[in-house]
């Protein structure tokens, strides 16, 4: 099986952490503030998952996922993560990152700054547009009637099919947004972000999202200066 490294331990992280125990990948989990920090959620997950620091998850990992907050992405480290493919969850929110004026003039996302950041990784957008509550919950075997779908995009064709392959394993299916430059289509406050997953927008009632219908909430989204 698969190990994934985490860096970044909070809600999503945590989450992902938690389904892919569940579904038999080793895990190996980071944060800001150290590993013995982790002691209960590691305790929590069992023998398949350790702590590390944010550079010994990135060369442990054959696929690590970047969950951290976006004012902090250039402390990811770069070394560790050439060749790899990396999984960012990340969403811009001003008022706690600061301000990025390449994202306030959609000129760029924050996806494709984690890439340029990564110049020798494999940068896939997932996890971002759905409430770790609801992802903790939706996911379903392969072929079930009420199989919910997650948006992916990024600029690597083989690094898509890996976290596809990922996604299926964790209970989910995987619609191709396209490359990174449309990973706007399900950032916050579009039709694709979050509240699709609650079921007459009540957040306390997830509820299952096929293909087709997160296709159409993609194609209808719009970019903030058109909203």
């Amino acid at each position: 099986m698969t190990t994934v490294g985490l860096i970044g331990s909070g809600n999503i992280g945590g989450t992902v952490a938690r389904l892919a125990v569940d579904a038999g990948h080793d895990v190996v989990l980071s944060n800001s503030r150290g590993p013995e920090t982790l002691r209960d959620l590691v305790a929590e997950l069992g023998p398949r998952a350790r702590a590390a620091t944010p550079d010994e998850t990135a060369t442990a990992g054959d696929l690590v996922v970047v969950t951290i907050p976006l004012r902090a992405y250039r402390e990811v480290p770069t070394a560790p993560l050439a060749g790899k493919i990396v999984i960012d969850t990340n969403n811009y929110y001003p008022e706690r990152d600061g301000s990025f004026p390449e994202l306030d003039d959609e000129s760029t996302t924050t996806s494709e700054l984690l890439q340029r950041h990564l110049p020798r990784s494999r940068v896939v957008k997932a996890f971002n547009n759905i409430y770790f509550a609801h992802l903790r919950v939706l996911g379903r075997p392969a072929g079930a009637a009420e199989r919910t779908a997650l948006p992916i995009a990024g600029d690597d064709d083989g690094a898509k099919a890996t976290v596809t392959a990922f996604l299926d394993s964790l209970g989910y299916d995987a619609v191709d947004v396209g490359p990174l430059a449309e990973g706007w289509r399900f950032q916050r406050d579009t039709s694709a972000y979050a509240s699709i997953y609650a079921t007459d927008g009540d957040w306390e009632r997830p509820g299952p999202v096929d293909a087709q219908r997160l296709r159409a909430a993609l194609a209808a989204a719009r970019r903030y200066a058109d909203s």
